[in-house]
């Protein structure tokens, strides 16, 4: 059994309460569900075509500082904000991407808050829950599959094997798959070079976290682009005849999955692409849904505020036509002292000089949110039990001096309760101070420039680099008409730069783009920046080697 004070034991002491108990409480039918373990269920075509009409909540984006090795609790936040806006009275839902499994197995661990902010059932939705990840998978390699039968089959298309740009994928980080070379059949096969991405990089999992309904699904996967034709021109998926057999494999992972959390309040968990390698956010769908049975959505973008949140303006907000009402920048104390430049094993010590000079990463955060993107913002101070008074202080000060509201949380400990103090200045702040939310970019905007304009307005850059052929391949782009599609970094969450060490807010550094990918069907420009990877590897000391059944089955160690 794990241990009385785990995260997992908490988890695995809660009382999962019926879902259609859960349903109930945003007037959703139990015949609208579709069970599909205990506590879970996903909710029914019919239901999401109902509500299409329906009057609207209010959305706000839950982000963060620059991450750290410290932590900063994002998810936890987001959790506690949501049970604490039901304390406080509000129809509330929250929206969540799901967990992968290669991280979890890996270094980061479960993905489904912390303490007495989490959602649950734990153990089901870090490990697989509904199948999702498994669909996006086995809908991604049956495109793969067919594009190498279409060689095998006499390559009717003239689809150029040394320009295949579409990789297999895989939901665990496993490095030795980044590089592989495949077609050793010894028949027919094309012989290359090819490799593995994981599954939230997917472009599969980006257009199913992206698309409206069952036609926009199928219509996004038909456009994907699966590698260049022999004398010129593309071949997409639909060209294969593959998008109708790759919706098929995906039609209930579309449909959003409903949850709970500690608190019981409904939590839509659904979708799970990267943050630093795809866009970041949970489906539309099910944001949609919410929003039409909920007065109060909360929702978080993958990491910080300008790789996670620029996205979900930019790109999420952009496709869907939502738009948030505020922004809740989550901080703490220990992760500013890291950015101020204390070292790692030094962060339970009081140090106010690091403090005051890791402010400046969270003023730009504030900034980005606030000025560029036009919408109220609040800090919440996730709280540990070694920040000192003295560095609470200092730090609220900080935040009067922004001049935007703050709030301390004690929600991993204490639950919803630990998050009113958040949940009050957020309505305060909602209903003192409109939103007056904008993009970062017009469509008419070229790629190039659109690039230049995120590198330089969000992470600070003093210049983009790139080679000639990435210039070549975005002037392609927009000659076959993709130049108003928005752009997407895949970079480190570590920095605003693309050198993970560099913390705090650095200014003026270069940014290289050393490869750009056309997401025809997600509907984005891809821009890979340093030394980003799409598929991770595992540490020395991997969480999977903490993780175990005891003899009735029950999951207990590190998940």
């Amino acid at each position: 059994m794990s241990h009385p004070f785990t995260d997992l034991a908490i988890a695995q002491h809660a009382r999962v309460v019926p879902i259609e108990e859960i349903g109930a409480r945003l007037d959703i039918p139990k015949e609208a569900l579709l069970f599909c373990g205990q506590g879970y269920a996903k909710l029914r075509w019919s239901l999401l075509k109902s509500l299409r009409h329906r009057p609207k909540g209010r959305l706000v984006v839950v982000t963060a500082i620059t991450p750290t090795p410290a932590g900063e609790g994002k998810t936890t936040t987001a959790i506690g904000l949501a049970d604490a806006l039901q304390r406080l009275g509000q129809k509330t839902a929250v929206c969540l991407r799901e967990p992968s499994i290669g991280p979890i197995f890996g270094r980061k661990g479960a993905a489904t808050g912390a303490g007495r902010a989490q959602v649950i059932p734990r153990e089901e939705i870090n490990l697989e829950f509904t199948g999702d990840f498994a669909a996006v998978g086995l809908a991604h390699n049956l495109l793969s599959a067919l594009a190498d039968n279409h060689f095998y089959q006499g390559n009717e298309l003239r689809l150029d094997p040394s320009r295949l740009q579409w990789k297999r994928v895989i939901d665990i980080n496993d490095r030795a798959l980044r590089r592989i070379v495949v077609g050793l059949d010894g028949r027919k096969g094309w012989v290359r070079q090819e490799g593995f991405e994981i599954v939230a990089a997917s472009e599969v999992m980006a257009i199913l976290c992206l698309a409206r309904d069952y036609h926009d699904l199928r219509t996004r996967l038909s456009q994907i682009r699966v590698g260049a034709r022999l004398g010129g021109g593309s071949v997409s998926s639909g060209d294969l005849g593959a998008a109708g057999a790759m919706a098929a494999v995906l039609r209930h992972a579309f449909l959003p999955n409903l949850a709970q959390t500690l608190e019981q309040v409904p939590a839509f968990i659904h979708g799970g692409p990267f943050g630093n390698i795809a866009h970041g956010c949970s489906s539309v769908i099910s944001a949609e849904a919410a929003l039409s049975l909920a007065d109060w959505v909360v929702t978080e973008a993958g990491f910080g505020s300008d790789l996670g949140g620029e996205k979900f303006v930019d790109i999420f907000c952009r496709q869907s036509g939502l738009r948030p009402s505020a922004a809740v920048i989550v901080a703490t104390i220990r992760a500013l002292k890291l950015h101020g430049g204390l070292p790692l094993d030094a962060l339970d010590r009081e140090d106010l000089g690091a403090l005051e000079a890791g402010l400046a990463n969270l003023r730009r955060h504030v900034r980005i949110m606030r000025d560029l993107f036009g919408l109220p913002v609040i800090i919440a101070w996730n709280r540990f039990a070694t920040d000192t008074d003295a560095e609470l202080q200092c730090v609220e000060q900080g935040a009067r001096n922004m001049g935007v509201p703050s709030a301390e949380c004690r929600h991993w400990a204490e639950g919803g309760a630990g998050a009113e103090e958040l949940g009050r200045k957020l309505l305060e702040a909602v209903e003192q101070t409109p939103s007056r939310f904008r993009f970062l970019y017009d469509d008419e905007t070229p790629l190039w420039e659109k690039m230049v304009s995120v590198a330089e307005k969000v992470y600070g850059a003093g210049e983009v680099t790139a080679k000639p052929s990435v210039r070549r391949a975005l002037s392609r782009m927009e000659e076959e008409g993709f130049g108003k599609l928005p752009v997407c970094f895949a970079k480190t969450q570590y920095s605003f730069s693309a050198d993970p060490r560099l913390r705090g807010a650095p200014e003026g550094h270069s940014l290289p783009v050393r490869e750009v990918r056309l997401a025809a069907g997600a509907r984005y420009v891809l821009a890979l920046c340093g030394e980003i990877l799409t598929m991770p590897g595992l540490p020395e000391d991997p969480a999977s080697l903490q993780i175990d059944i005891d003899e009735d089955g029950r999951i207990v160690g590190a998940l």
